[in-house]
Parts: structure tokens; C-alpha cells; sequence
């Protein structure tokens, strides 16, 4: 076992931060010996080779201080006491405070040897409590493994982990905390508890994340907490970050979802039939046929309507819009709920399509994405819905006007606008969910 010991001892020796040691010790021992010599030279009246000797020595003494101290201080857990960390008196701590000044009274009135020696010993623990619960905090390095993709409302797994990086000595029940106490669009919001992390290891913890709104979270700093060993002070180191999150908006189907999609199915579909230029078959007339379809010859021999039916080139070509600029008369803090509702919706329909394998484009004031399948676009539509605000009534009806050009692809559109104000020739390629009605 000592065997073992001296052969991890050995593996585990920092060759370079000894050596530097060794040279720094060797050119000290040379400046002592040049400073006792310089100290008889002067008893014997020379003096220019005591004053020789003693700048030799300084020089000496001062070569080893600006290079081969910070050397050796870079390389020894001694930074890590530069550390800031808070100190907060914990309920435990003021009684135990207030039972040492009850002893030092007692001490000081009655002159009892015993009391003044409890009260050392009180003190002492004090002083203990503080430095163990510093050596605990310091040489510890923090880091945070989150999802790439993040949906509002849908609980997700984290990682934290801290690493030891102190050579011989272990940390003891560590917390870490979020630090942004102002802002509510912190990422850690409950404290993460580590019992145990020993010397130059990882310990991972595990922690479940619910973000309840859409939006992008920032953690600009944590906090490793502990009260060890004995409870009396609370000591937080802090860890600055730069942490940020996207969180998309839900995706979960809601309950406009399932009453629409009916509705926008039937529209897709009806859009879609006929679009295409090869004959597929010719059938019965119905009240939804568009005349234009209407095959005249086969209604002749017949007797009764007959309309012609065409491949579809692409049925699943759907263009997604929301249009965010709200009507003048929609203010206030119902305003800002139905556009939020208008955007989870925008979102499931986005995923809708991405789960049937539709070929989607995605369009809003200031963002589009081109016609693609919607598998390789629908992170970048949700990320944008993610971030995406109101804003009050300008230019909309240039908005509207524009994606009247788009003929030839279905569209459907989310609008704060009032059904009166939609230009008439998008009636005929689009489906409208109006905000007012969610």
C-alpha cells in the first residue's frame, strides 16, 4: 500500500513548480551567506565589499521575489483565498454569538480560569468555522449543461457540475444558487444541493428547469453556497455567467389548435385540389367545385355536372404568417394576452406541419424563411416566435397588400387586424385566424 501511495505520490508531483522551488531556496541560501559576509566585511573596515555584498544579496533576494515567487504563487491553491465571498449570520449563528458574550461577561465579572478557556474555545470555533467553510469554496469550478432546443412550459433536465480542482482537499455541502434575485428571467431559480466533491473530480447534479413564458432568460452570475461545518455563517462565492437561453413558445396542441385544424385542413385541401395539370379523374359536380373545373363534355353525355380533377403537384405547401402589427383600438393587457395566445398558436401550427413533413415558409414583419421542408426551418421560425413583440398598428396593410402577390401557395395568416381592413384578393389563397377571436 505505502508502495502505492509513493507511486501516486510521485506520478501525481509537480516536477516544474519543485524545481522552481529548489532554484528559489538555493539562490536565497546564496544572498543569506553574501548578507553575513557583507556584515563581517563591515566589522573589518572594508567597506566597499560589504556594500558590494550586501546589493549582491538584495539583487539576489529581489530576482528570486519578481520571478520565481509569482511562478510558484500561480501554481498553489493559495489564489484561490482571493476569492469574493459574502458572509450572512445565520439564526444558528446569532445564538451561538450571543452565548459567547454570555461567557465573556461571565469570565470578565468572576475571573474564573475555566470560563476564560471556554470562551477560548468558543472563539476558537468561530475561527475554525471560518476558515474550513473558505477552504471549501475556493478551487471549485462551475459549469451548466442545458437542451438545445427549450419549449415554454415543458420541464426540462440540466446539468450542473462542479469540479474540484484543490490537490489534496475535499469540499463538503455546497448549494448553488441563482444570483439575478431583481430579474425574473433567471435560468436557476431553486438551489442545487452537492454534498460531496471530492479533491480533482466533477461531481454532476441533475435538476429539472420549467420556464413558464416564451422569451430569452439570462443568468449573469451563481452563487456556491455553504454553511460548513457548523452552520454559523452562510458564505456564498459568487460565479459570474453569461448564460442565455432561448425558450420557444409551447407546442403542445391547445384548444384554438384542435378548433382550427379542422377548419384548415379543409381549406388546405380545397386550395390543393386541382392545382396540378394532369387529369386524375372526372367525377360528380359539388356545391364547393369551382365552375371553372366543370367538364362540359361529360356533362352533356350524361345529363348531369361533371367536373375534372387534377393531380395535386404538393398538397402540404403551406406559407405560415403572422402578422404582429395589432389594430389602433387594441391596447392594454388584453391586447398583449391574445397576441401571446396568437403566437402559441402560430407556434403548434408551426409544429403541426413540421410533424406531417409539410413544405413550410414562415413569414412576418421583418423575418421570412424561405419554402423549404419545414423540418429544416422550423427552429429558426421558433426561434423568431420565441422573440417576436407586438407592435402598434403602422404599416400593416403593406404587410397584408405583400402577401397578396403570393398566389400560388396556401396561406395562412394570424392578424390583430379587423376582418373589414383584409385585402379582398387574399380571401382567395388564405385561411385568417383573427387575434380578437382567441
Amino acid at each position: 500500500m505505502s508502495a502505492t501511495f509513493a507511486a501516486r505520490w510521485w506520478r501525481e508531483l509537480d516536477r516544474p513548480g519543485w524545481r522552481s522551488f529548489a532554484i528559489a531556496m538555493v539562490a536565497l541560501g546564496v544572498a543569506l551567506l553574501l548578507a553575513l559576509y557583507s556584515g563581517a566585511a563591515a566589522e573589518s573596515g572594508r567597506l566597499w565589499l560589504a556594500g558590494g555584498s550586501a546589493l549582491a544579496a538584495l539583487a539576489l533576494a529581489g530576482w528570486v521575489a519578481l520571478t520565481i515567487v509569482p511562478a510558484l504563487a500561480r501554481r498553489t491553491p493559495l489564489r484561490w483565498l482571493a476569492y469574493q465571498i459574502d458572509y450572512k449570520l445565520t439564526r444558528e449563528g446569532i445564538i451561538y454569538i450571543a452565548g459567547v458574550f454570555v461567557v465573556a461577561l461571565a469570565a470578565l465579572n468572576t475571573g474564573n480560569n475555566l470560563l476564560f478557556l471556554v470562551l477560548a474555545c468558543l472563539l476558537a470555533g468561530i475561527i475554525v468555522s471560518g476558515v474550513l467553510s473558505r477552504l471549501v469554496l475556493t478551487g471549485l469550478e462551475m459549469r451548466i449543461e442545458l437542451p438545445e432546443h427549450v419549449f415554454a412550459a415543458q420541464p426540462i433536465r440540466a446539468l450542473i457540475e462542479l469540479r474540484n480542482e484543490k490537490q489534496h482537499l475535499p469540499s463538503f455541502s455546497l448549494r448553488v444558487v441563482g444570483e439575478d434575485k431583481k430579474s425574473r428571467a433567471q435560468i436557476l431559480t431553486r438551489p442545487v444541493y452537492f454534498p460531496y466533491v471530492p479533491r480533482r473530480q466533477a461531481v454532476g447534479q441533475g435538476v429539472e428547469l420549467v420556464f413558464p413564458r416564451r422569451g430569452v432568460y439570462r443568468q449573469e452570475s451563481f452563487g456556491i453556497r455553504t454553511r460548513f461545518p457548523f452552520g454559523f455563517l452562510q458564505k456564498t462565492r459568487r460565479v459570474n455567467s453569461d448564460l442565455e437561453l432561448v425558450v420557444y413558445p409551447r407546442v403542445e396542441p391547445t384548444e384554438e389548435f384542435y378548433e382550427i385544424l379542422p377548419l384548415v385542413s379543409g381549406e388546405l385541401e380545397s386550395f390543393s385540389r386541382g392545382r396540378g395539370h394532369d387529369l386524375y379523374a372526372i367525377r360528380e359536380y359539388q356545391p364547393t367545385d369551382s365552375a371553372r373545373f366543370v367538364d362540359w363534355k361529360a356533362s352533356a353525355k350524361t345529363g348531369a355536372l361533371k367536373v375534372r380533377e387534377f393531380t395535386r403537384e404538393d398538397e402540404r405547401r403551406v406559407m405560415l404568417v403572422l402578422d404582429p402589427f395589432l389594430a389602433a383600438s387594441a391596447t392594454g393587457k388584453d391586447a398583449e394576452e391574445r397576441f401571446e395566445r396568437g403566437v402559441t398558436l402560430c407556434a403548434c401550427l408551426a409544429w403541426h406541419f413540421y410533424e406531417i413533413d409539410s413544405v413550410l415558409a414562415f413569414r412576418t414583419a421583418g423575418f421570412e424563411t424561405p419554402l423549404a421542408p419545414a423540418g429544416e426551418v422550423i427552429y429558426d421560425v421558433l426561434r423568431h416566435l420565441a422573440l417576436v413583440e407586438a407592435t402598434p398598428a403602422a404599416r400593416e396593410q403593406k404587410f397584408l397588400a405583400q402577401l397578396a402577390e403570393d398566389t400560388h401557395i396556401f396561406k395562412i395568416i394570424l392578424t390583430g387586424q379587423p376582418r373589414g381592413s383584409i385585402p379582398t384578393s387574399l380571401w382567395t389563397s388564405s385561411y385568417f385566424v383573427f387575434l380578437e377571436s382567441l
